[in-house]
């Protein structure tokens, strides 16, 4: 995959000390990605590098919504999200990016594409369970929702009053233990 080119930072002509940069994130974004879970999305992105002499310190936050669908009724919504990040770039003989917030780059590299960060921070900020939230407050109206109402199970009086008198016998051997 190509990278884009407004996610690189050219960090070796940046003084020492912190700089900020800012990012919108929309769908386009994660087209380049083929990720198609969202149906809208709007991200700001904050971060701020604070360049050392021996290495670089990176924060990331995130804010915004991204729209997605329901997991229960498959009605669309939009998510909040808002997330941070903490990421350290060192400098070493070879490129090694396997822990999580520590990358290792190779001596003489002169910039950094946080792309990859980014998409991981956002999809990893959205909850697994998504629930609209007229579904957890009762108001969202919606064919599905009826559905799964008079298909769920009934009250446990309710059940009783179906079950076979017969059983009322056996269940009473239960309780004279």
């Amino acid at each position: 995959m190509k990278p884009l080119k407004a996610f690189t930072i050219p960090f070796v002509g940046l003084k020492v000390g912190k700089h900020c940069f800012e990012y919108k994130i929309e769908p386009a974004f994660f087209d380049h990605f083929e990720y198609t879970d969202f149906n809208d999305v709007n991200i700001d992105v904050n971060v701020e590098l604070n360049k050392k002499t021996t290495l670089l310190e990176l924060h990331f936050k995130i804010s915004g919504w991204v729209n997605v669908d329901c997991d229960l009724t498959n009605e669309p919504y939009n998510q909040n999200i808002n997330h941070s990040f903490d990421l350290v770039v060192k400098f070493g003989n070879e490129y090694n990016d396997q822990y999580v917030d520590i990358l290792i780059v190779p001596h003489g590299t002169y910039e950094i594409n946080i792309q990859q960060y980014i998409y991981e921070l956002v999809i990893l900020a959205v909850p697994i369970k998504k629930i609209h939230p007229g579904v957890e407050d009762g108001t969202l109206d919606s064919d599905i929702l009826k559905k799964l109402e008079e298909l769920s199970p009934k009250n446990k009086d309710e059940n009783e009053a179906h079950t076979d008198p017969r059983w009322n016998t056996l269940k009473k051997l239960l309780t004279d233990k």
